[in-house]
């Protein structure tokens, strides 16, 4: 489902110096697989996430994801692959200020092949405990909601990876917990693949296939693998 090749990524330092951030030779993750990665704050993990996604442009390498190369497509059929196949439950939730979270989810798979399908973002909704919230906007709820409803507007398209960055970084071990069996059981009854990062040992544990970024990151320094 997701190939990686050659994928390196670099910044500018504030002194002016060119910094590898990212360069993953070889990775994968097959249709259906769940895998959680390993990465402190500052280790890459997000600015991953983001060239798999085509958020951001990488460098060199290659993404493919489902037979289609991600990094040598033009912004417009990025976004449009983004959408097809893809779910991303970002760690800032990136949640509409304006619109209900019915709205925030509907208007999310608008996007997609199956285009807005309120029946279904409801029910998604519903299946996050958020049946109750569907007319309240972002504000009026509180931060453990506001993460359900950014999972409920990844999950709501049926797509077949989802990036998870840190997705339950903002809720109480116990729902934290309760959201990530979900994310996990959703993912399972569509055949999508999960990609999660995360620094919390209790959120990695559950996985069966758990790897440390810094094993697969060649940029990563000594220290740090």
């Amino acid at each position: 489902m997701l190939a990686i090749t050659d994928l390196r990524k670099s910044f500018r330092s504030p002194e002016g110096e060119t910094v590898e951030i990212l360069h993953v030779a070889a990775w994968a993750v097959g249709a259906g697989e769940q895998v959680a990665l390993r990465g402190e704050s500052g280790s890459g993990k997000t600015t991953l996430l983001h060239l798999i996604a085509g958020i951001l442009a990488a460098d060199a390498g290659r993404v493919v994801i489902d037979g289609v190369e991600m990094t040598a497509l033009g912004e417009s059929r990025r976004d449009r692959l983004r959408a097809e196949k893809l779910g991303y439950i970002f760690q800032t939730f990136n949640l509409l200020q304006g619109y209900t979270v019915l709205e925030n989810v509907v208007l999310g798979m608008s996007f997609g092949p199956r285009g807005a399908d309120r029946a279904h973002a409801r029910e998604v909704l519903a299946r996050m405990g958020l049946g109750h919230r569907l007319d309240h906007f972002p504000g009026q709820l509180s931060t453990g909601q506001q993460q359900r409803v950014a999972v409920a507007r990844a999950l709501a398209n049926r797509p077949k990876l989802v990036l998870a960055d840190e997705p339950t970084g903002n809720l109480d071990r116990r729902h934290a917990r309760e959201a990530l069996a979900l994310i996990r059981e959703v993912c399972r009854e569509n055949g999508a693949a999960l990609l999660l990062v995360s620094h919390d040992e209790d959120v990695l544990g559950q996985f069966e296939r758990r790897q440390s970024l810094a094993e697969i990151n060649r940029a990563a320094p000594e220290g740090a693998r």
